[in-house]
């Protein structure tokens, strides 16, 4: 495993866990967090089941670090355009992560911290986490996070979170579709166990090739291009050796090779 400085990384039977680790100050992210971040999600191990994104100490993150963000406040704009393309870049590899990603959130989920629970394919929180789009508060906006938050929340919710900055706790993230569910503290573990058991019994190689699928329907076909598209990628894969294991395994009554 590689040694970060702001990040940490465990594996445990291909689960593997990055938590961001600036505790002290509610992992607040900075350039070096942002770095390590994209690299870590860009050199995932192939045998990796999923991807968990999770925050050590009182909350999963706070957004920008407040020393980072004064610091950036006096650059140029083509410093200031280098130093946000770090994020755009960092929520990008975490969006095109070949492997299932999911993001834990407890304590506060502040600003650029959306972005990450954004990007990720789902997101699950505690009933008591509070969640804020709040950059219009200080004169800026969420602009880099806003392509996820966008994708996650409609058109219009991102309107009323982004123009209010109001926070909102867990259960009205779930009604704005921010998160997929928020379920109290203590039973959060309990979820995930549950979660991680069903990703635990679905081909790896599916999985991948259904956030290809639909990252190509949402992102990059017409109706008539996806018409062809899709047809051959069922082709493809029914013809695969994962895909021929799952289909004969569904037809003789028993467990593909994959579930141990």
């Amino acid at each position: 495993m590689t040694n970060y400085k702001t990040i940490e990384t465990t594996l445990d039977q291909g689960i593997f866990t990055i938590w961001l680790n600036r505790p002290e100050v509610h992992n607040a992210f900075d350039e070096t967090m942002l770095r390590e971040l994209t690299s870590c999600f860009e050199t995932l191990d192939h045998q990796t089941v999923c991807v968990i994104l999770r925050g050590r100490g009182k909350s999963f993150c706070a957004g920008v670090d407040l020393h980072w963000m004064k610091a950036v406040s006096q650059n140029s704009y083509e410093q200031n355009y280098t130093e946000s393309l770090l994020l755009s870049k960092c929520f990008l590899s975490i969006y095109n992560s070949p492997k299932p990603t999911l993001a834990v959130v407890h304590g506060v989920a502040l600003g650029g911290a959306n972005g990450l629970l954004s990007a990720c394919d789902l997101a699950y929180c505690t009933d008591d986490a509070t969640f804020s789009l709040s950059e219009v508060k200080i004169g800026i906006v969420p602009a880099c996070i806003s392509p996820y938050v966008i994708k996650r929340v409609g058109e219009y919710g991102a309107k009323e979170l982004m123009i209010t900055g109001r926070r909102i706790r867990g259960k009205e993230a779930e009604h704005f579709r921010l998160v997929n569910k928020s379920v109290p503290a203590e039973k959060l573990d309990e979820t995930l166990d549950e979660l991680i058991a069903l990703l635990r019994t679905s081909g790896p190689k599916a999985m991948s090739h259904c956030k290809t699928l639909i990252h190509d329907v949402a992102n990059r076909l017409t109706l008539m291009e996806a018409y062809d598209y899709t047809a051959r990628m069922i082709a493809d894969i029914r013809a695969s050796d994962e895909g021929q294991e799952g289909m004969n395994a569904f037809l003789e009554k028993r467990k593909p090779n994959w579930v141990k």
